[in-house]
Parts: C-alpha cells; structure tokens; sequence
C-alpha cells in the first residue's frame, strides 16, 4: 500500500498562497491596489470590499485613485479607508478618490519587516500543524497493519522532505517582500 501525499501537498499550496495573500497586503515603498484589499467600507446597510463598490488602480508610484460605481458611495468610502488606519492620506475630487501613500521612514520599514517575519512565522506553525496530521495518518494506517516498518520510515522522510520545501517556499515569499519594503 502507499501513502497519498496529495491532502499534504495541497495543504502545504495553501499555506503558500495564504503567505503571499497576507503579505501583499503588507506596505511597500509603492503604491498597488491590494493594499486596499481590507478595506471594507459601510454600503447599502453592509460592510462591503472596496473591489465590488469601485475601482481601483495606480495612478503613481505612491498614489492610488479610487473612482466608486456608485458617487454617492464617495463620503463611505473615505471613512472606510480612514477607519481602515492605513496610515495614508486620502483626497475627493469630482471623479473619485486619490490615496496618497506618504514615503516610508526607516523605523516603519523595521516594523513592516517584523510584521512581515511575524506572518511568515505563523505561516511555519501551520505547515508545523500539516506535518504533525500526515505523520498521525501514517501511523494510523501502520497500526492498521497496511504499511510496514521500513515503509514507514521512508514515508516520514518524504513527508519531511515536503515540508522542508514548503518552509523553503515560504522564506523565499518572506525575502521578496523584505526587498519590496527596502526599495
């Protein structure tokens, strides 16, 4: 009988992905569109995301303009971008809104770096959580009598082989963004 990796793998895929979900909402010197992804402002009696109220593009490096499907949504979406604590400076004018991203100082880069660490680290609990559930699996299934001793220790050497890959993935994710937040 062999061991289906397949849960392990996609468990470990998605840990990847919640990284790169989590990081891209993190700061950098420039400006994009996914730093506003938290952003959900008061619409039509509901906390709505920012993507289904408006759209929201680039303008320059550090300003992002925000023009609502709906104007009369203008004066919601402002205050939800300031309750949001961003730290940015947000403008109307008759289009839209403009959100101007002041320059970062070195002691916020500091703080969005450890931020940045402080995720990825969670990110290596939970590959930790995946590791810990697939060796149970395999366990269970040697007590079942499916698989051997030999076998048993081959396959735990692969499944830490998977999520010393991951942890790898993860650092790299974690490396990308610290280059983004010194730029």
């Amino acid at each position: 009988m062999s061991y289906d990796f397949s849960k392990l793998k996609a468990n470990i895929k998605e840990t990847e992905e919640w990284l790169a979900r989590e990081l891209s909402g993190v700061r950098t010197g420039r400006a994009t569109p996914t730093l506003l992804d938290t952003v959900r402002p008061e619409a039509y009696g509901a906390r709505t995301s920012l993507r289904e109220l408006a759209n929201v593009s680039v303008e320059d490096v550090r300003t992002l303009r925000v023009i609502p499907w709906d104007k009369t949504l203008t004066k919601a979406i402002e205050k939800g971008i300031t309750d949001a604590d961003l730290g940015v400076g947000v403008s109307t004018d008759d289009q839209g809104l403009r959100v101007s991203f002041p320059e970062l100082t070195s002691e916020r880069r500091t703080q969005l770096t450890k931020i940045a660490g402080d995720k990825t680290e969670h990110a290596k609990v939970t590959l930790r959580s995946h590791r810990t559930d697939a060796l149970k699996a395999l366990e269970t299934a040697e007590e079942a009598g499916g698989i051997g001793e030999d076998e048993v220790k081959r396959l735990k050497g692969e499944i830490q082989k998977l999520i010393d890959a991951g942890n790898e993935s993860l650092l790299k994710i974690q490396e990308k963004k610290e280059q983004e937040i010194r730029l």
